[in-house]
């Protein structure tokens, strides 16, 4: 749904919950380029987004492109790094594009972020800022499995069965684009999302209420999920499940 939407995903939860794991299965069934970057103190943005060099060979300055030119750039642990460098990723997650030293290069579609962050340390990480977390879609929270299905996971590494199957290709994002795009939105579902909008800037329970980029997100998710779920129009139950 945030793929279609054009969003991006923050996963929070412990260690060794399978957030990367998640991402790397998301990848290979949907067919798409993946990158991996392990945030680190030390890092600096154009370890993202890349930099130019001098080529003495040719005698000319060439562009030496960084891990965020792909289709999922998986950000682990992403407040391990200083807010400098988190927002090296702002361009490419709302404009789709990254500037290099006053040069700019268009990212291919499908673009998308999940970032990760482990909500157990407080030591040595930077808090997301808000214009930053504000580009996410979703937040979603990952937590430990149940008794059954652990049980379950355990004969699947005992057999050595995890590996994910490609589903799609890359050539079928068009059409789940054009799925995506011929979806209608009557004027009583836009009425719905602006009426959940202005609830949550006048509710006592929100400090901060929904911004128009946040009722613009919910209209793209429901959009998205009635297209994933074979319908070609939105109903309020679509509203519903993107803002739980």
């Amino acid at each position: 749904i945030a793929m279609l939407a054009g969003g991006h995903v923050l996963l929070e939860g412990y260690p060794g919950v399978a957030k990367t794991t998640l991402a790397k299965a998301f990848t290979t069934a949907l067919g798409i380029s993946y990158t991996r970057i392990q945030f680190t103190p030390d890092m600096l943005p154009q370890d993202i987004t890349g930099h130019f060099f001098y080529n003495q060979k040719l005698n000319e300055f060439e562009v030496r492109k960084g891990p965020i030119f792909t289709n999922l750039l998986l950000a682990d642990e992403i407040n391990r790094t200083t807010p400098k460098t988190q927002s090296a990723l702002l361009e490419a997650m709302q404009e789709r594009q990254v500037t290099i030293e006053g040069r700019t290069f268009l990212l291919q579609p499908p673009f998308m972020v999940i970032a990760t962050t482990n909500p157990l340390e407080s030591e040595g990480v930077y808090t997301i800022p808000i214009a930053q977390a504000d580009r996410f879609t979703f937040k979603l929270e990952m937590g430990y499995i149940g008794r059954e299905r652990e049980l379950e996971l355990l004969r699947l590494k005992h057999e050595d069965r995890l590996g994910a199957a490609e589903v799609l290709r890359q050539s079928d994002y068009v059409e789940l684009m054009a799925a995506y795009r011929g979806v209608y939105v009557g004027d009583d579902i836009l009425s719905y999302i602006r009426d959940i909008v202005y609830a949550s800037r006048e509710s006592p329970l929100f400090s901060i209420g929904a911004s128009p980029r946040a009722g613009e997100m919910m209209l793209k998710t429901a959009k998205a999920r009635a297209s994933v779920r074979g319908r070609a129009y939105v109903i309020p139950d679509d509203v519903k499940y993107v803002c739980r």
